[in-house]
């Protein structure tokens, strides 16, 4: 089942590739877009069931699917944590005032993190913790200057320096990214190999194709500084992963 379910994924993500970054989809087919990160997140439970077992896996995404979208929903509603800020109807069904694709996407961003932060860290949970929240913000860097300017997915409230997104936004990205791989780090890890090139696979396949859209959609800092962000954690994690065997 997790085979198909990564094949159903990377042929979405090779049409998407495609028509997204090009302005190709037809406004009768925009709901593919909630359908590609809702694939991608099931993905990523995946590979938590994988890496973490089936119990610890499932239980853990359940865990992050009800609390982002919970808190997104307080945030929605008070400004908590990432600023003000509301959903337009682009992003897919809501639950209440949240987009349900929300939930999908906190699970991507933490199979990215995770992946990508047991691949550089050993032994320190902290540390562990702190380069899964710093790549979860690397992936943000991108995904909401796309999601924002070009997608119009949300609106933001008030501006900042970047792209007109406030500061907090980043800065809960990283509290809530944080506290997330910190309970991961409480679980007993079984790497498998397959699923960390494939989950850091996906991690470089999400930059690429919301780079390309931000480039399509005229934004040029964005893109340069998540490329070259990715790139520095991919390589990291690739020259870390190389001193240790792990099996399949």
């Amino acid at each position: 089942m997790g085979d198909r379910i990564f094949y159903f994924f990377t042929g979405w993500f090779i049409v998407g590739f495609i028509l997204v970054p090009l302005d190709l989809v037809p406004p009768w087919l925009e709901w593919a877009n909630s359908v590609f990160l809702i694939a991608a997140g099931v993905v990523a439970v995946t590979y938590f069931i994988h890496i973490y077992k089936k119990k610890a896996g499932l239980f853990y995404s359940a865990l992050v699917f009800t609390v982002s979208i919970s808190v997104e929903q307080f945030g929605v509603q008070s400004g908590f944590l990432f600023g003000s800020y509301e959903y337009t109807a682009r992003f897919g069904i809501k639950i209440l005032d949240t987009p349900i694709t929300i939930g999908f996407a906190w699970l991507l961003v933490m199979g990215c993190a995770d992946v990508i932060a047991r691949g550089i860290v050993r032994h320190s949970r902290f540390l562990l913790a702190t380069v899964g929240a710093l790549v979860a913000v690397t992936m943000d860097l991108i995904l909401d200057p796309v999601a924002f300017q070009v997608k119009e997915y949300w609106i933001w409230g008030e501006g900042g320096l970047y792209y007109d997104i406030p500061s907090q936004n980043f800065l809960g990205w990283f509290i809530l990214a944080f506290l997330f791989q910190s309970v991961l780090g409480l679980f007993s890890h079984h790497p498998v190999s397959v699923w960390q090139t494939r989950m850091s696979l996906v991690f470089l396949g999400m930059i690429a194709m919301f780079s390309v859209t931000a480039f399509a959609g005229g934004l040029l800092l964005a893109p340069i500084l998540v490329l070259v962000l990715g790139a520095f954690w991919y390589t990291l994690f690739k020259r870390k992963k190389a001193r240790h065997e792990i099996p399949e």
